[in-house]
């Protein structure tokens, strides 16, 4: 006899659905799977026979083989266990259901109990867009899973539940919660800019690239407040809308980094990873392509402390995400496209030991030092940051001052403000802010006033500045304009927005 289960497998961040195949046969006893399975999923003939025993049925002693369709897609993970054993118990006529219309998903304890599983985010989304009605997961991963409206979702307990409900001896409601806010995560601002003391000009960098989604360098000396100002970052930043949330949790939900009780990211993701990282940690890879840090940090902010000690082929592949927002991974297995759509944020010292230009403490670095260190950073790879600001040392008087400065929420209102317009003005595009505009977005939208241009060209001249600086300089003074409520860029935006035109201290 045959059954047949319908699961899913995820491939990078989108599902791919699965037919699991039984068929038993008269033989010596045997139980194989086959369709190119991992060894999660060949570990699934032990979880399967252990939890189809202690659940009280009978494992057949016969030859068993389960085929997980198309054969030439990898499967992965331990997903497969709930559909396989439920196959295994319609194909030996122990229980009797119609699954035709049924997404099976679930990781199986030896006592029938169910895990959670990964990636039930998209496997969810496909199983609407395939428009399969009804989808079986297990208990914990509902709220994820009813994150996909105009679905079923029956969540399930174990094993033994299962197949009470397939006999009918049981009624599992279809899982609906009231309300989505009540398990959502909200954005909780750990450190409010008010209590960063001085570095106001830095803080009105911040300002612009919050505004307009651009990246940026902040370059000063040891303890001048960079880690402090870059972690305020992301209190600035508007509010996830329902897609990008969707975006960013789909990323977690696959890598399984998704907490249990946040089943939908709210918050924009702050990754801060360590300068010993590898490429493939920061871009993503492996045999079977992984998201990486630039991935992790979708729709948020990717901060760079100590830059420089960055390995220098780690900061170049940096250069096409940075450029494109999606990273392409290839091996010889296949290919996967992530997202990655962040704000870079980079941090560093201005030489080793990390005093040179410093008016309070002497700098102890030979000159030719000072320039390997700041030559580390390639040109291309500062070409494609949009903002350069010095962080200098700030003084006792600043310091032992009690008064507060402006606090993050007054700053987000008019971030808030300058992404509404840009949202409005780019209504009939796929972009969401001025950092996203290509060269055509930039002739369209970034009109400026004869003065305006007529500084952009001496500065073109003077500066050397590339087709690539050039259209970034216009974009960054649309994002000044925009947060003065300005329709055309006025000299003043263009002179703001060259000053922040990233350079070295030192040639």
């Amino acid at each position: 006899m045959l059954a047949k289960v319908l699961s899913c497998a995820v491939i990078g961040l989108e599902g791919a659905i699965i037919e699991v195949e039984v068929d038993i046969s008269p033989g010596l006893p045997s139980f194989t799977i086959v369709g190119l399975p991992d060894t999660a999923v060949q570990e699934a003939r032990e979880r399967v026979r252990a939890a189809i025993r202690n659940t009280g049925y009978t494992f057949p002693m016969k030859r068993i083989v389960v085929n997980l369709a198309p054969a030439d897609l990898k499967k992965a993970g331990p997903s497969y266990d709930l559909p396989i054993a439920v196959g295994i118990l319609l194909c030996s006529e122990q229980v009797h259901a119609d699954v035709s219309n049924t997404m099976i998903i679930g990781e199986l304890s030896l006592d029938g109990a169910l895990r959670h599983a990964n990636g039930i985010l998209p496997m969810v989304a496909l199983a609407h867009q395939k428009n399969i009605p009804n989808v079986i997961v297990p208990d914990v991963d509902a709220k994820e899973a009813s994150l996909i409206k105009g679905i079923k979702i029956i969540p399930i307990i174990s094993l033994l539940q299962l197949v009470s409900y397939f006999r009918g001896e049981i009624l599992t409601p279809e899982y609906n919660p009231d309300k989505i806010e009540e398990y959502v995560s909200v954005p909780v601002s750990t450190i409010d800019m008010a209590y960063v003391k001085g570095q106001e000009h830095v803080k009105r960098a911040l300002e612009v690239a919050a505004a307009g989604g651009h990246n940026i360098i902040m370059m000063g000396p040891p303890g001048s407040g960079k880690t402090l100002l870059a972690r305020s970052l992301p209190f600035l930043l508007p509010p996830l809308t329902d897609e990008e949330a969707l975006e960013v949790t789909k990323i977690y939900s696959v890598s399984g980094l998704l907490p249990s009780d946040t089943p939908l990211i709210r918050q924009r993701p702050f990754r801060s990873p360590h300068y010993t990282i590898s490429n493939v940690g920061l871009v993503g890879g492996g045999q079977w392509p992984k998201p990486g840090e630039v991935s992790f940090s979708h729709r948020g902010v990717l901060f760079l402390d100590e830059l420089p000690e960055f390995g220098h082929s780690v900061l170049e592949v940096l250069r096409q995400p940075l450029e494109d927002k999606v990273i392409t991974i290839s091996r010889a297995q296949g290919s996967a496209t992530f997202p990655a759509n962040f704000m870079l944020v980079g941090a560093m010292n201005p030489c080793p030991c990390g005093y040179y230009g410093d008016s309070f403490k002497e700098c102890t670095c030979y000159l030719n030092l000072v320039s390997r260190y700041q030559k580390r950073i390639s040109g291309p790879f500062i070409d494609r940051v949009d903002i350069f600001v010095e962080v200098p040392h700030i003084d006792y008087e600043k310091l032992a001052d009690d008064k507060l400065g402006e606090r993050s929420s007054e700053v987000q209102k008019r971030v808030m403000a300058a992404r509404s317009r840009q949202r409005y003005r780019f209504n009939s595009t796929k972009l969401t802010c001025n950092a996203e505009m290509t060269p055509v977005e930039v002739r369209d939208f970034c009109q400026a006033e004869e003065t305006a241009q007529s500084l952009l060209k001496t500065a073109m001249k003077q500066l050397y500045l590339s087709a690539r600086a050039f259209h970034r300089t216009l974009k960054l003074a649309r994002t000044i304009a925009d947060l003065e409520s300005a329709d055309i860029i006025k000299a003043s935006h263009v002179a703001e927005a060259i000053q922040y035109r990233p350079r070295r201290m030192i040639q």
